[in-house]
């Protein structure tokens, strides 16, 4: 089994950034005796079978050089081949337009995520796997429906190339449209399904989301639980009011906010939806999302 990282550099990340600031990071890695080698992806859903094929040959120490969209695919190449028993170690270098995950240890993702590496800090980390009708996810950070997922298509269809600002644009964008649903779910194996309308719905194991969002502010990466964040069916202007609880993880006060851990969540949708999870955006008919404990140790 190999004990060298494998660096998959997303070139592209971040504007090009990830692409040329990468060498820099690699050689400070390297000085301090850190055996990296690299892998570059060429092409989206690269990263997922560059990990794939690393994983087989028994790679099991990885770096993420990009931003959350790199991260997810990694993920993606790791699982469900990867097991708690033999859990993999993922380390970043967050050189990408947006580390959301990250944010929920520290406010220097950049230096410290190179500190981590050297001084060898790491922790386990829940991963939660994703069960549509065509297939299965397994993420990080989160997975949303509704206004928030609705502010991550828009920003991806529109507003991408102007980076973290871009989720200001579609915010109000999204404001201006409020659509407020119903999608049908229980928790926990229950028999009863909550149908009533929301805003929106986020599963959550990390706390933030479009970099400063803090969307839950309770989630805990490693406690085994999905952090399950609902907004009723807030009016215009009562959410206009609450926007910056968005960002301080405030609105979770609000009278029509519930929260919860639950270990696992089951969808009973007609269709598909448009959703949203960790840096991607999709439209899927989305049936259950379950925690794997433990599942990674990322280094932090």
């Amino acid at each position: 089994m190999s004990e060298s990282y494998l660096a998959i550099v997303n070139p592209a990340a971040g504007g090009g950034r990830a692409g040329r600031r990468v060498g820099s990071a690699l050689e400070r890695l390297r000085s301090a005796g850190i055996a990296v080698d690299v892998a570059e992806t060429a092409r989206e859903g690269h990263a997922t079978q560059l990990t794939r094929d690393a994983y087989a040959r028994g790679c099991r120490k990885f770096i993420s050089v990009g931003g959350d969209g790199t991260t997810f695919e990694i993920v993606n190449g790791l699982f469900p081949e990867a097991t708690s028993s033999d859990a993999p170690t993922l380390a970043f270098l967050p050189l990408g337009t947006g580390n959301s995950f990250l944010r929920d240890f520290t406010n220097d993702a950049s230096s410290q995520a190179v500190e981590a590496l050297i001084e060898g800090r790491s922790r386990t980390c829940d991963v939660f796997r994703l069960q549509h009708k065509t297939g299965v996810y397994y993420f990080l950070n989160l997975f949303n429906v509704g206004f928030a997922a609705d502010v991550a298509m828009i920003r991806h269809r529109r507003f991408r190339r102007f980076g973290e600002l871009g989720y200001i644009f579609a915010l109000f964008v999204t404001l201006a449209r409020l659509n407020r649903r119903p999608f049908p779910l229980s928790v926990n194996g229950a028999a009863e399904i909550d149908r009533r309308r929301s805003l929106f719905l986020t599963f959550n194991n990390s706390k933030f989301t479009g970099g400063k969002m803090m969307i839950a502010p309770n989630a805990d990466t490693s406690d085994g639980l999905i952090e399950y964040v609902r907004w009723g069916p807030i009016g215009r202007l009562g959410l206009i009011g609450n926007l910056p609880g968005l960002f301080t993880g405030k609105h979770i006060h609000h009278p029509m906010a519930e929260r919860a851990g639950v270990r696992r969540v089951d969808f009973f949708l007609d269709d598909a939806v448009d959703v949203a999870l960790d840096g991607e955006v999709a439209r899927l008919h989305v049936e259950a999302i379950e925690v794997l404990p433990h599942a990674l140790r990322v280094v932090i």
